[in-house]
């Protein structure tokens, strides 16, 4: 059974200070989370977790990420500018993007991140455009076809934008080695949401051989291998929680049987988790507003899909607890709606609940993740405050809710609307 991380009464004292919706953060259950995580890679000694800021773009959860010993995979300028005002810089940055613009490639190299290729034409577009290749640069794998686990399709690579072939990827170490850099890695991404012990260690075994063969084919010297994010987590109560401990000596084991006798036993594993990091440790908190009865049984609630796009987009399943009423029978059958003039606005269909009325408080679990962070303004809606429960029960605001202001503060560029809507909330 999933339980809420704070108690209706808790909800309602926070309800009252910062009004529904709002996102709020489990400080505790991200730092154990993270401890755990470096603990079960820890026999590997230049092992470092990124933590992919586009799961949770907040200053305040990086800065506690930093504290763990982490760093940040970014991919946007934004994300740079967030990594470097919560106080990262060099290698503690990795910088994955695709598409890239030549000012964001720029500004990664002036903080001395780590440069992640997406494909073999960036690399003379980075010379181009920036300057002289850094010392160290990765490189995107992608190995086309399906990804296989125990005979199960978890995804397929082939249909990806993401990453190079493997005759590209080759020829991009020689291309870089011939240039001057001195220490390379490997990046791949193939599967995502993965609620498997086997994923990272059956991928780390496919990279490890690559970069075996990589450095025979090109005398590269393979500094790090990075196993990217994929890591899931189980949304639905009948999922079983990765065991992180297992999945470290499933990578353990075939470092030890692929790279030590390479003579690569120096090699550093990276991780880029975003979704398991901090996942199931935010909770989108809403208020029910309206009951509607008609051909089906709807619960209005005051959040939308501007607040949590995944149920909407993707067909995504969040649990939902009625706080207040977790022991009582799930006996009536409700779509949980939002207000958006769209029919897919739902956070649940046909799901099973308490009998729910208005004023009721609900917890959306696991918003940790690209809950906030894929938020729009569709119809006008503002996005929702996000707040952080401490470690001593306290709650911090670490994102203030929009206001009328911000939504239409681009307007300023017309002297006709200028200072229109100072004031007004």
């Amino acid at each position: 059974m999933k339980k809420p991380f704070i108690t209706k009464t808790k909800a309602e004292e926070i309800a009252s200070e910062y009004p529904t919706p709002f996102h709020i953060y489990d400080e505790k259950g991200i730092r154990d989370n993270a401890r755990s995580v470096n603990k079960a890679f820890s026999w590997n000694k230049g092992y470092r977790q990124y933590f992919a800021v586009k799961a949770l773009p907040n200053p305040f959860i990086l800065k506690l990420f930093k504290e763990e010993g982490c760093g940040l995979d970014c991919s946007s300028m934004a994300e740079l500018r967030l990594a470097e005002a919560a106080g990262f810089s060099g290698d503690e940055i990795m910088f994955s993007s695709n598409e890239t613009p030549a000012e964001e490639y720029a500004y990664a190299a002036k903080l001395g991140a780590i440069i992640n290729f997406d494909d073999i034409t960036h690399i003379p577009f980075f010379e181009e455009n920036v300057g002289p290749l850094p010392e160290t640069v990765c490189c995107r794998y992608n190995p086309g076809g399906t990804f296989s686990i125990s005979n199960s399709i978890m995804d397929n690579p082939g249909d990806a934008k993401y990453g190079m072939t493997r005759q590209q990827i080759a020829e991009s170490f020689r291309i870089l080695k011939e240039k001057g850099v001195k220490r390379f890695g490997i990046h791949a991404f193939l599967a995502s949401n993965t609620v498997t012990d086997e994923y990272y260690p059956v991928l780390s075994a496919d990279l490890f051989r690559l970069a075996v063969s990589l450095k025979e084919e090109t005398g590269a010297a393979v500094s790090f291998i990075n196993l990217s994010g994929g890591v899931g987590i189980p949304y639905t109560e009948e999922q079983k929680k990765n065991d992180i401990g297992l999945i470290g000596e499933g990578v353990r084991k075939h470092y030890e049987e692929i790279l030590i006798p390479a003579g690569m036993g120096e090699v550093s594993i990276l991780t880029e988790m975003g979704r398991y990091m901090t996942g199931p440790y935010g909770a989108l908190v809403t208020r029910a507003v309206h009951e509607k009865h008609i051909y089906k049984e709807y619960i209005g609630v005051d959040a939308s899909a501007a607040n949590l796009m995944r149920p909407a987009m993707y067909g995504s399943y969040h649990h939902i607890t009625v706080l207040g009423k977790e022991d009582l029978p799930r006996d009536h059958v409700y779509d949980v709606v939002g207000s958006l003039c769209e029919n897919n606005d739902k956070f649940a269909i046909d799901r099973h609940l308490p009998e729910i009325k208005p004023g009721d408080l609900i917890y959306i679990h696991d918003t940790g993740a690209h809950g906030f962070s894929m938020g729009y303004n569709y119809n006008g809606k503002l996005k929702s405050a996000e707040l952080l429960l401490q470690e001593d029960g306290g709650v911090k605001q670490i994102r203030r809710a929009e206001t009328m202001n911000d939504y239409f503060a681009t307007f300023d560029c017309f002297e006709e609307w200028k200072g229109l809507f100072d004031g007004k909330q």
